[in-house]
């Protein structure tokens, strides 16, 4: 009964060593997780599995070694060259709305009809304190209380207000573009938010007659 315990257990070391000695590189690891991804995910509703796809801004960002300068700086330079400026210069639009949308915390699940951005909210409120009076708001991005008059714009169609206006502009439609690895959503870019919205969302930062800027 010894003997056999033993040999049992020289086996099961001869299978632990073996297998320590055939362990998965970590480009293995990477390609049996994305293969588990892949075959743990379906297509429901509007929810494709194409939203597991990773670009290099996600990828880089979600290993567990940071990415390099080089490589941070070539994803900050590819969200700052995608974005779209508003037309016609037309970057404020109502503060009203955007308070509304700012509130709002709905959209892109799988029980939505359609991935319109009309149906979308701009869930400032689950990152951000944007008012006094608010109780209930997130902490994991600073408090915009004031944005714009702290920056000092007064009037929205001063020229001075031109580089904070645009500033706020491209880091609501992408925020790589400033920071690579930055946990923003990127309301333009994977078109959360239509270019009304992010106006409305806009007027609420820096209108002086934005509560935002009381």
């Amino acid at each position: 009964m010894k003997k056999q315990i033993l040999l049992t257990a020289l086996g099961a070391t001869a299978v632990l060593l073996a297998g320590c000695a055939s362990k998965p590189s970590p480009a293995e690891l990477d390609s049996q997780m994305a293969a588990m991804m892949k075959a743990g995910f379906r297509d429901q509703g509007i929810a494709k599995v194409d939203r597991i796809k990773q670009d290099l801004g996600q990828s880089a960002c979600s290993s567990d070694v940071a990415p390099t300068e080089a490589v941070a700086k070539q994803v900050e330079a590819e969200a700052y060259a995608g974005i779209q400026w508003p037309t016609g210069g037309w970057y404020i639009g109502d503060w009203r709305s955007g308070e509304k949308l700012a509130q709002n915390g709905r959209g892109m699940t799988w029980t939505d009809r359609s991935a319109d951005p009309k149906n979308n909210g701009a869930q400032c409120y689950n990152c951000h304190q944007l008012d006094k009076k608010e109780i209930s708001y997130g902490t994991i991005g600073p408090s915009l209380w004031n944005y714009g008059k702290i920056r000092g714009v007064k009037d929205i169609t001063d020229p001075v207000s031109a580089p904070i206006i645009q500033y706020t502009w491209g880091k609501l439609w992408n925020s790589k573009a400033y920071s690579a690895c930055s946990n923003m959503p990127r309301f333009g870019h994977a078109k959360l938010l239509n270019e009304q919205q992010i106006r409305d969302v806009m007027a609420l930062l820096l209108d002086p007659k934005s509560p935002v800027n009381q």
